[in-house]
């Protein structure tokens, strides 16, 4: 029995290095619906309370000269929320083009664009420092759907798995963002 001893120990040392693993990396997370972000008044935004809706996960900043996706994003929203479409605003300043706070950035969203969907507070969203979700998604989706800009867009099913990656230049409405939008309602 004594012989087993290193064995049985090497083994757990094992198993416990590869439950570690797992939980240390957010890309190998099950789906979309594990992931909590911070919302832009300080609450906790867990994305379970969405499972069986679609999201749309778009990164944004005030100074970009893509803001103007917002109104339009609030017009998707609108168009789509009573049919199963969550929008989330998530503001990043990881492009140089975010310089509000949170209270500011909300207000500039709400003056401006109208803008009632949920936001989270400012987030990194590429690099060693992105959201888990961020993490999780380029896993999901290769390296070429991490952020090259403001306004890149993430679609997620009902089920939570990821549907695909948009960037900078799709607009909201009226092209193939909206179409998968509508492929993806419950």
């Amino acid at each position: 029995m004594t012989r087993l001893v290193p064995y049985i120990t090497m083994a757990l040392l094992m198993l416990g290095g590869l439950l570690f693993g797992l939980m240390a990396n957010p890309a190998l997370a099950a789906n979309a619906h594990g992931f909590t972000f911070v919302s832009i008044d300080g609450d906790p935004l867990p994305l379970a309370k969405y499972k069986g809706k679609a999201l749309l996960v778009v990164n944004t900043a005030t100074e970009c000269g893509n803001t103007h996706q917002l109104g339009d994003l609030q017009k998707l929203w609108e168009t789509y929320k009573d049919k199963g479409l969550v929008l989330v605003g998530v503001p990043s300043d990881d492009f140089g083009q975010e310089p509000r706070d949170n209270k500011a950035i909300k207000d500039f969203c709400e003056t401006n664009f109208s803008v009632d969907f949920p936001m989270t507070e400012l987030t990194a969203i590429k690099g060693a420092k992105a959201h888990p979700f961020y993490k999780h998604a380029v896993a999901q989706l290769g390296d070429k759907s991490e952020p090259s800009w403001n306004f890149h867009k993430f679609l997620v099913g009902p089920d939570g798995k990821m549907v695909d990656y948009f960037g900078t230049g799709a607009q909201p409405l009226g092209g193939k963002l909206e179409q998968a939008v509508q492929a993806v309602l419950p």
